[in-house]
């Protein structure tokens, strides 16, 4: 298995549902020193969004900046029902539960992998900042 580039597509975040799977995911993102992301289907047909940048390495620490923008979308996702109020918000793990779609937590969680490589523009597009 390749590591997942950077930016990620939607359609490329991996499925992680089961133990099995999760684990081969995470594995991955180990062997490749790269940040895990995955989505996962819950009971409920709703799904959850896992990023994890312990895989990454030492190295590769998360700026406050962009811990920063990553809590406040995942806020502003909470307070708008888009999201379970047991969200994580970082600043090495992020987790959100009750994602309504699979297409919905491959964007969130696109756009999240992407922030957490630095790039921002894709999370601001999939959780515009509040007016």
């Amino acid at each position: 298995m390749q590591p997942l580039p950077v930016p990620c597509p939607a359609h490329l975040i991996p499925d992680a549902t089961g133990t099995d799977a999760f684990h081969d995911v995470y594995r991955n993102a180990m062997a490749h020193n790269a940040v895990f992301v995955a989505i996962e289907s819950e009971k409920r047909q709703r799904w959850t969004v896992k990023a994890d940048t312990l895989t990454a390495g030492s190295g590769d620490a998360v700026a406050d900046t962009v811990n920063e923008a990553i809590r406040d979308a995942i806020t502003r996702l909470v307070h708008s029902h888009e999201v379970d109020l047991d969200a994580y918000t970082g600043p090495v793990y992020f987790m959100m539960h009750g994602v309504r779609s699979e297409e919905r937590a491959r964007e969130l969680a696109a756009a999240l992998h992407a922030a957490l490589y630095g790039n921002l523009e894709p999370l601001a597009r999939a959780v515009p900042p509040a007016p």
